[in-house]
């Protein structure tokens, strides 16, 4: 996705000391940029606060990374929201992630409309409540005609889940006499997960430390780079995404292979 140099200019003016905006290869930003947005309810413990207020703050962060990676150039930029494990959380906690996604999303409707953002789902989300069901797909029709970044949104998403789904989806088709077995790859799996159409990330962003994936787009990350900061998701911000990008463009990418040095 092409950018617009003066908004970009613009909106990474004033680098703190020690960021180097300057150092980015603007020809090298990742497609494709995952984020495991871990620590929000440490943030708001740290703080003597209830962990409902760190999800709240961490709507900021997302909202400053989209329009970061829409500034860059990014493709697809792709967020852990709510795991299918997140439901074992205390009710309480549960119930206001609901109305938080319901109300963020209706509330950040102008600023994807403005962005020309498009929205998809990853994760089975007619399992969640009503309303938080019908804002969405309110929200999905409204950006379906986008045509800029791809914003994926991993809501009641389980990467085990996503991949046994998709297995039972071939399967079903096998036994139709649909497909045949010998005809089954890799590209016929990834066109049945939740992700298809989209690349894969190039860049996996973990906040708060944590280094697991937390049955996270298993499938999809084979090949990814990983960039895991102590920084809680809340206190994450653009300058934190410049240097992830700046760590993913000092890596050599292999692919199982040898890199230049090696084979000369």
């Amino acid at each position: 996705m092409q950018y617009d140099e003066h908004k970009l200019v613009e909106y990474f003016a004033d680098a703190p000391a020690g960021v180097g905006f300057s150092d980015l290869d603007l020809n090298n930003i990742p497609h494709h940029i995952s984020c495991i947005m871990d620590g929000n309810g440490r943030w708001a413990t740290s703080r003597g606060l209830a962990r409902t207020e760190g999800h709240k703050a961490g709507i900021v962060s997302l909202r400053e990374i989209i329009t970061a990676c829409v500034r860059l150039g990014v493709d697809v930029l792709s967020a852990y929201a709510f795991s299918t494990e997140n439901w074992n959380r205390p009710q309480h906690e549960v119930n206001v992630l609901m109305h938080l996604f319901a109300k963020t999303f209706i509330d950040e409707l102008p600023l994807l409309k403005r962005e020309n953002v498009r929205v998809v789902f990853l994760g089975d989300i007619s399992a969640l409540p009503k309303k938080t069901r019908d804002v969405f797909e309110r929200g999905l029709a409204e950006c379906a005609d986008h045509t800029g970044m791809t914003l994926a949104l991993a809501v009641n998403y389980g990467a085990r889940a996503e991949i046994t789904r998709a297995v039972r989806q071939i399967a079903l088709d096998v036994a139709a006499g649909k497909i045949d077995p010998a005809a089954i790859d890799d590209d016929m799996v990834a066109s049945h997960l939740y992700t298809a159409g989209l690349p894969d990330p190039e860049l996996v962003i973990r906040t708060s430390g944590e280094l697991r994936l937390s049955n996270y787009l298993l499938w999809q990350v084979a090949y990814s780079e990983f960039y895991v900061t102590d920084t809680y998701w809340p206190d994450f911000d653009r300058w934190g995404l410049v240097d992830a990008i700046l760590a993913y463009q000092g890596r050599d990418r292999r692919f199982g292979g040898l890199s230049m040095t090696e084979e000369a």
